[in-house]
């Protein structure tokens, strides 16, 4: 199989430029199979070592028995908080490790996980099979937490994942103290019909396709239920692969506590901005400052 490119970091409909993947994204819908929305990379090509971080290579068990490898990155100084962080459907953890990097320093530790299938984790992706590797990560963060406010941070397809996640487990929702969702979308079904209609080729299927896409995880069905939790959504008006409209509509569902960052990037692009850092850590800052 074909190795991704270092560079790729996009949702799998970042793909709507290679016509075969797209249609392998509609051939998965007809056969109702959820791993092909998953394009997990298994070697790493950076280790936090190489980015100056201290770091713990944590392997766990879950409760179907599968084998889940994950990068723990102990917070700088004083600990302020715990992060633990879920990646987009693609590659791994090695790849997207920039987006959280910064966070020691701050006084934040950092737990991510690779689902199955994905970098050194056994396995193969699918749902609603990677909920069980995201609950075991975070019980494993949780007992790791110091009596500090835990934060869960997802982008992209861990985003979606992230919110459904909190929001239909209130055992989960009421272990965190905030949640931040990244280039979310609100659902598969619709998400799906933005991807095929992408090109001349595959727009006829965006409405067969969308229809196929049954899966009952949807965001936006269940993000009311994060309240009272405290939410920040960030979202860029310049991406391609989920609209911003994406976040409007999740943010205009969420219950209060919630803040909307509107930035002018693209796809999962907020951490390279200094700026949007400072926002996000203020978010972190003023909850940890309230916790007792």
């Amino acid at each position: 199989m074909k190795a991704f490119p270092r560079s790729y970091t996009g949702y799998f409909i970042g793909i709507k430029t290679n016509r075969i993947l797209l249609l392998l994204v509609i051939i998965s819908l007809v056969s109702g199979c959820s791993r092909l929305l998953f394009y997990p990379y298994k070697t790493h090509v950076r280790t936090p070592e190489q980015l100056g971080l201290a770091y713990k290579d944590i392997s766990l068990t879950t409760c179907d028995g599968i084998q889940i490898h994950g990068w723990f990155l102990p917070a700088e100084g004083r600990l302020k908080g715990s992060i633990y962080f879920l990646h987009g459907n693609a590659e791994n953890v090695s790849t997207h490790i920039k987006s959280v990097a910064w966070l020691p320093e701050q006084g934040y530790q950092v737990f991510m996980i690779d689902y199955r299938g994905f970098g050194l984790s056994d396995g193969e992706p699918g749902l609603p099979d990677i909920f069980m590797d995201i609950e075991t990560g975070f019980d494993w963060l949780l007992a790791r937490s110091r009596n500090k406010p835990v934060f869960l941070l997802g982008q992209s397809l861990g985003a979606s994942l992230g919110l459904f996640f909190a929001g239909t487990r209130p055992a989960v929702k009421n272990q965190l103290d905030g949640v931040i969702s990244d280039s979310s979308f609100t659902r598969y079904k619709d998400i799906v019909r933005h991807a095929v209609s992408t090109t001349w080729l595959t727009w006829p299927f965006q409405y067969p396709a969308s229809w196929l896409m049954t899966y009952p995880y949807d965001p936006i069905d269940v993000i009311d239920r994060i309240a009272p939790t405290p939410l920040l959504i960030v979202h860029g008006t310049a991406d391609t692969l989920i609209p911003f409209e994406h976040a409007q509509q999740l943010y205009d569902k969420a219950g209060e506590p919630k803040q909307l960052l509107k930035t002018g990037d693209g796809h999962i692009q907020t951490f390279m901005r200094p700026e949007h850092r400072l926002i996000v850590l203020a978010f972190l800052n003023r909850i940890a400052a309230k916790h007792h």
